[in-house]
């Protein structure tokens, strides 16, 4: 097997796909570190289901304020004209639909573009949480993760086994190996590592990768 993306190196493939001026939320966790790569001349507006539009990227250590927190409680900064609302405010913005991208984490995304990404089992978190309501309010979901589990299983299946965040939601799957769309219930190979195989990439996915067109190469800078 080829080396893969680093965590930073998929969130920043992830960032190039943001539009100027979009509507932003970010899963807690890996996914947060999208913000850290918007494109030269483009900036996204992010949102925190917490209360804040248009923050910023993290203060420097000892710097921060932690009364300006975002949903995983990490510190963040403000840009100008950013915005404090109430949290069920926030969560009338991601359920009516003013979000244009929810870039999540995933435990498996299945085919039909169903996401699983907030229990193992019973000894996982106790509830969903906001990534339900956000997954069928933002007008695209997309889902950065490793091509495979820790113990070298995929997480790109057939059918999830895990307890569903969302039914049909996810679009795009930016992993370690390759950036795949789902379309009519398929993965749709867009992009792979430049010295790794289509068998290679095959073996370590759990459900059919369908071939629709050119293959770019999925080339990330070190970050």
């Amino acid at each position: 097997m080829v080396e893969k993306l680093s965590n930073a190196q998929i969130a920043w493939r992830a960032a190039q796909d943001i539009a100027d001026g979009a509507y932003v939320n970010l899963g807690i966790g890996f996914p947060e570190m999208v913000a850290k790569f918007q494109p030269p001349g483009r900036q996204a507006v992010f949102h925190t289901e917490n209360g804040v539009l248009n923050f910023g990227e993290a203060p420097p250590e000892g710097e921060e304020d932690w009364d300006l927190i975002n949903a995983g409680k990490k510190a963040i900064t403000l840009k100008p004209g950013a915005a404090f609302f109430h949290h069920a405010d926030s969560f009338a913005m991601v359920r009516g639909g003013h979000l244009d991208v929810a870039i999540l984490g995933a435990y498996e995304v299945a085919e039909n573009g169903d996401l699983a990404n907030w229990s193992t089992g019973p000894k996982g978190v106790p509830a969903v949480g906001g990534a339900m309501d956000l997954v069928h309010g933002a007008k695209r979901v997309a889902v950065i993760t490793d091509h495979v589990t820790k113990d070298g299983r995929p997480k790109l299946v057939k059918r999830c086994s895990l307890p569903l965040t969302g039914v049909g939601c996810v679009t795009r799957v930016y992993t370690s190996l390759a950036v795949i769309d789902i379309e009519k219930d398929r993965f749709i190979l867009r992009e792979k590592l430049a010295g790794l195989s289509l068998d290679s990439l095959q073996d370590v996915t759990g459900a059919e990768l369908v071939v629709s067109g050119p293959i770019a190469d999925l080339v990330a800078p070190e970050v």
